[in-house]
This record gives C-alpha cells, sequence and structure tokens, in this order.
C-alpha cells in the first residue's frame, strides 16, 4: 500500500448504507466504525497491490478505484470500477494470500480499512455482528463471480458461434 492519510474513525452512516451494514443493527454499524480507519487516497496511489499479502477490507466511502492486473505482456489490464459503496480485499482479508488484482484510485477516494485482527476481537463480544459480515463479504463474492461466469460464456459463445447472433 502506498501513502495514504488516515483520519479519525469511520462513519456509522456510510457503513449502515453499504453492503457490510445491510443486516447491521445501529449500534453493530457504531461499534464496527469504531474498528475501521478512514483512509484519504489521490489519484494514482494503490490501496491494494497486486501479489501482496494484507488482511485488510476496505469500503469505498467516495471516489472510484479501478480493479487493476498486469498482463503476461507487461500491459496493465483494467477489469473493474469500485465506486461508493463497494468493497475491495475480500479474500486476502478472508485468507491472507496475495491479491491476484491491484486497486489504484481514479480520482480522490476516501476508504475505510478493517483490519482481520481488528475484526477477529468481535468473535466474543458480538458474534451476530461477525456472522452478518461474513455473509456481506459471501454476497459481494459470490455476485462477481457470477458476473464473471456470464462473462465467460459470453466469451465462449462467441468464440465458438453457438447461442446467439456474432
Amino acid at each position: 500500500m502506498t501513502t495514504q492519510e488516515e483520519s479519525l474513525i469511520a462513519d456509522p452512516e456510510e457503513i449502515a448504507n453499504s453492503p457490510l451494514g445491510v443486516e447491521l443493527s445501529a449500534s453493530q454499524c457504531r461499534a464496527l466504525a469504531g474498528k475501521m480507519a478512514a483512509l484519504g487516497m489521490k489519484d494514482g496511489q494503490h490501496l491494494i497491490e497486486e501479489g501482496r499479502s494484507d488482511d485488510t477490507l476496505y469500503l469505498i466511502v467516495s471516489g472510484e478505484a479501478e480493479v487493476v492486473v498486469n498482463s503476461t505482456g507487461g500491459d496493465e489490464v483494467i477489469l473493474h470500477l469500485l465506486r461508493k459503496g463497494d468493497i475491495a480485499g475480500e479474500l486476502g482479508f478472508v485468507d491472507g494470500r496475495p491479491h491476484s488484482a491491484g486497486l489504484r484510485v481514479v480520482e480522490t477516494c476516501i476508504a475505510y480499512s478493517l483490519s482481520r485482527a481488528d475484526f477477529e476481537t468481535f468473535l466474543e463480544q458480538d458474534p451476530d455482528l461477525v456472522y452478518k459480515v461474513m455473509r456481506a463479504i459471501v454476497r459481494t463474492v459470490h455476485t462477481i463471480l457470477s458476473d464473471m461466469n456470464l462473462s465467460h460464456m459470453e466469451m465462449s459463445n462467441y468464440i465458438y458461434k453457438r447461442h446467439g447472433r456474432y
């Protein structure tokens, strides 16, 4: 991760209005906000670097960030654009493996970060919060996987000229 400016704490309302907070109570959103840091990022900075391990979950609060990967030819490929309310770093947060893609800010961006260690403090304090946040992460990953499966099917249909007009 490159340089960023940290401010005090995250806004519970932003969490409540995001996929992470969809099932959380107001008090759970406040508790989660107390464990998150607000990061101010500038255009071109990387929130996540491809190939690096990091156990942090990010919530985009404002601005935009591109999901980028380096191709085998050395070119950078933009896979997706994340906007307000999107979460990132889900798999690294859960399993600690190196990121398969990077996340680069394309305009001034504020993101909330949550480390796995801080999140795990809720295991004893509020296991319901842990369960609901993990459900939100699984829903996000499921949506990404469904979109990738659809894209793969459409590409296969295009290449093999099946199931449509090409």
